[in-house]
């Protein structure tokens, strides 16, 4: 199948979802440009501080895509390029673009507070509290999951071993990036440099670190890099959002960019070359009995994220300065993530049958079949020495989404942790005893650091097969906490009750078929301590999920009953 055919109809079908259901969806909700932000009403210079559109849509973009929607459409590759291209289309336009939007939204709204604050408001304060401990749940897994990935991307310590340079390149060039963006903030912030002509030094920047890192490595085994991560993210979580969130994020957003841009010409000079073809089946025809729920959970961010409600309601929401621009912030990001996963489904289809998906070798893990897939199609008509750049440029691409990801899940569980812990109307100072110490904003960090850190020593698969299962559950409990909200204010809530129902079914379904299987293996007597990892970790969130689900549909009943 011809990747540019694929990757033209995939654009213009996401483009249209974002130019009418998106605008739909804005009307039904009552988005109103006159209305105060939290930014300003609540600013603070740390955590609620107004920023451009561009810069927090490059905040925002880059705190969600992570590696998720690379890894999850890589890996769902083995059901068929059809199954995944339709799942990232429909499921964009119709399930994660209307979740991100709704879930920041909601939060403008409730002062840029989380989920737990708009499930407060419409379910009360149990369900706020149970939300907020399954919010951290997942939250754990995402930083096990990022962790795994940023430090497999990172580590060589074998100068022989094929991923050697390509590696320490990697990891020289994301210190390097972090640098700058400091330095960026430093200027823009500080000593109100134009942002335009800063932008500009910021790139020029960005190109000179991609070669210094191909010149020089950083070469250090799997352990240093897990621990220096740790360190990283507590710090950058702390600091405030102008010295490296915001202008990291609106950095690296020039990269991804730069990245999509060079996919899309790569896509294009490979198919007059003959080297863009997809080789994925359409279908695969034994995997079909498979598809629900396993497609929809591995995709994962390619078409609908839960983790991205934490985003706009954690980070985004505090920052947002108008609230005309959470359209193109929240739905729009989500629209251009199924695009990236529609690209990373053809750099799989190019190379997959030497990819681990297609029974090959060469490329092991999905970010080295992403960026050997873009790197082969570009080298067709470029030259074999372009090979190497391409390839360390899009490694060097999602080691840096995953790294943002990071710290804004560490922030994130910062405030969740502050949510649970404090009353409404006070601060942790206010606070006595044990719960001002786990209040304090250092040790919640530490906390979530160790264990999600910790995790992250595991076998990427294992942390993989529970995270996503968590996130897509998390997606379906945040449209029911915007679901009721709106149906309290007596806006339109409708267009998520399909979407809600099925991604708590296809979860939920998930985690108990996981369950089932390791209890078996936990009986047999052959369970090593991971097995007991996944089946404890799973169990929780079924528990909570049901809890919080129940308590929804009586809500939305009571609602019901109310306009009857």
């Amino acid at each position: 199948m011809s990747a540019l055919v694929i990757f033209l109809i995939a654009i213009v079908c996401l483009a249209l979802g974002y130019v009418f259901y998106g605008a739909w969806l804005a009307k039904q909700w009552g988005v109103d440009p006159n209305r105060e932000t939290p930014a300003h009403t609540s600013y603070d210079g740390k955590d609620f501080v107004p920023a451009n559109p561009a810069v927090l849509m490059g905040h925002h973009f880059s705190s969600i895509a992570g590696a998720g929607p690379i890894n999850g459409p890589i890996l769902a590759s083995v059901f068929g390029w059809v199954p995944v291209f339709l799942w990232c289309v429909l499921g964009g336009i119709f399930f994660g673009g209307m979740h991100d939007f709704g879930a920041l939204f909601a939060s403008i709204r409730h002062n840029g507070g989380s989920l737990g604050e708009v499930i407060e408001d419409s379910m009360g304060d149990k369900a706020k509290n149970l939300f907020i401990i399954f919010a951290l749940a997942v939250l754990i897994l995402v930083i096990a999951s990022f962790t795994a990935v940023v430090a497999g991307t990172f580590a060589s310590v074998d100068p022989s071993a094929a991923n050697y340079t390509a590696n320490g390149a990697t990891a020289m060039t994301s210190i390097l990036f972090i640098v700058i963006a400091a330095i960026f903030g430093f200027f823009v912030y500080r000593k109100n440099a134009p942002v335009g002509p800063a932008t500009i030094v910021g790139i020029i920047g960005i190109i000179a670190i991609v070669f210094i890192g191909q010149l020089v490595g950083l070469h250090f085994g799997r352990t240093f890099w897990v621990l220096f991560i740790a360190v990283y993210v507590t710090v950058a979580s702390l600091l405030p959002v102008w010295i490296l969130l915001q202008p990291r994020d609106y950095l690296s957003s020039f990269l991804l960019y730069g990245m999509m841009i060079l996919a899309a010409i790569s896509i294009v000079g490979g198919t007059f070359t003959g080297a863009a073809t997809v080789e994925i089946p359409a279908v695969v025809p034994e995997k079909v009995s498979t598809i629900f729920p396993t497609l929809f959970i591995t995709v994962a961010c390619g078409a609908c994220s839960g983790f991205h409600s934490l985003i706009s309601s954690g980070t985004t929401s505090k920052q947002i300065n108008n609230e005309k621009d959470a359209r193109l912030i929240g739905y729009g990001s989500m629209i251009v993530e199924s695009a990236l996963g529609i690209i990373a489904l053809i750099a799989v289809g190019v190379v997959f049958s030497r990819s681990a998906q297609g029974g090959g070798s060469d490329y092991t893990t999905p970010p080295a079949a992403f960026a050997g897939g873009i790197a082969t199609m570009f080298k067709s008509f470029a030259g074999e020495k372009s090979y190497g750049t391409i390839y360390n440029l899009f490694t060097l691409a999602v080691s840096v989404f995953a790294l943002t990801s990071l710290d804004s899940a560490t922030r994130l569980c910062r405030y969740l942790f502050g949510e649970l812990l404090t009353p409404e109307g006070k601060t942790y100072e206010d606070l006595t005893g044990a719960r001002k110490f786990f209040a304090t904003p250092i040790v919640s960090t530490l906390i979530m650091v160790i264990i999600g850190c910790g995790m992250g020593f595991l076998n990427l698969t294992q942390i993989w097969g529970v995270f996503g299962a968590a996130n897509q559950l998390l997606a379906g409990i945040a449209m029911l906490a915007v679901c009721t909200w709106l149906g309290k204010i007596g806006r339109n809530n409708k267009m998520f009750y399909f979407p809600m129902v099925f991604m708590l079914l296809a979860t939920i379904t998930s985690l108990c078929m996981t369950i089932i299987g390791k209890v078996k293996v936990i009986g047999g007597g052959g369970a090593v301590w991971g097995d007991w990892y996944v089946a404890i970790w799973s169990t929780l969130l079924v528990v909570l999920a049901v809890i919080l689900a129940v308590t929804a549909v009586k809500t939305l009943a009571g609602q019901a009953k109310k306009k009857a």
